[in-house]
């Protein structure tokens, strides 16, 4: 039987811990895990229990952006459909950055293109010095634009401008300099440091919290409406079926540069 793509679980304080469970495909995100983390963030957002929400990756990375033959699936999908596609990273996002709880990620190995966004939503990320970062999509003909406002939140508009037009990987040194990360901790050491901000979440009322959150997201006009992850999902799924998006994902699947990036440099 195949194990689920999200692994859930509880301890006794109410920490849930939601692990992507995709660690051969580098935990990419296709239908079945954004179902299953949506599925999660709403079932847990209205569980009075829950103090904590807890982001991992099982295996090597975090999590490595969009499943490549999911993508390449995705672009058979009628209009209605592909629109659909687009929409559930939307929402999932959406749902992340808005969960009503303290929400942390820890974060190792790749997190690239949709991966580094669920680090952009969480109120909490630490990674270890070997992480890589990365919002790749333009590399491969297509636009970030599901995670486009939590990327302005976490790294402001400067910063996300550069990596998100660029597609450049950066290192976790890079990721706490311009505020994607909070803490960088060496892996030795990083179970110890999430139990320390554990305890201080704990300490705080979780109605208050909840409350602070929600201000802080709302006054500054960083909560999404159903319009604006409408439109975000419709400008994706567009730029995907484009000329470039196709071009892009053959490049991909045929390890070789795409069309407009022309040869490479001479050596």
């Amino acid at each position: 039987m195949e194990e689920p793509p999200v692994l859930l679980s509880r301890d006794a304080r109410g920490i849930v811990t939601a692990t992507l469970n995709r660690p051969r495909q580098g935990n990419a995100y296709n239908a079945a895990l954004l179902a299953a983390l949506t599925g999660a963030l709403e079932a847990l957002a209205g569980d009075a229990g829950v103090r904590a929400l807890v982001l991992r990756g099982a295996g090597r990375h975090f999590a490595a952006g969009a499943d490549i033959n999911w993508l390449a699936e995705v672009s058979t999908y009628p209009p209605e459909a592909a629109f659909e596609a687009s929409l559930a990273t939307t929402r999932a996002m959406q749902l992340l950055n808005e969960f009503p709880r303290p929400t942390l990620a820890l974060v190792q190995g790749a997190a690239f293109g949709g991966g580094c966004g669920l680090v952009c939503c969480v109120d909490v990320a630490l990674a270890v010095p070997e992480a890589i970062f990365g919002l790749t999509e333009v590399r491969v003909g297509v636009s970030p634009t599901p995670i486009s406002a939590q990327m302005v939140q976490a790294m402001g508009l400067r910063q996300a401008r550069r990596y998100a037009v660029t597609g450049e990987r950066f290192d976790a040194a890079e990721a706490l300099r311009i505020g994607l990360v909070h803490e960088v901790v060496a892996a030795s050491d990083i179970e110890a440091r999430l139990e320390a901000i554990l305890g201080e979440v704990l300490l705080a009322a979780p109605g208050a919290s909840a409350v602070t959150k929600d201000s802080l997201l709302g006054v500054n006009g960083m909560k999404l409406d159903a319009r604006q992850m409408a439109l975000l999902a419709h400008e994706g799924w567009m730029q995907r079926a484009s000329a470039e998006g196709r071009e892009g994902l053959a490049a991909f699947r045929e390890k070789r540069r795409p069309a407009w990036a022309g040869p490479p440099p001479s050596a």
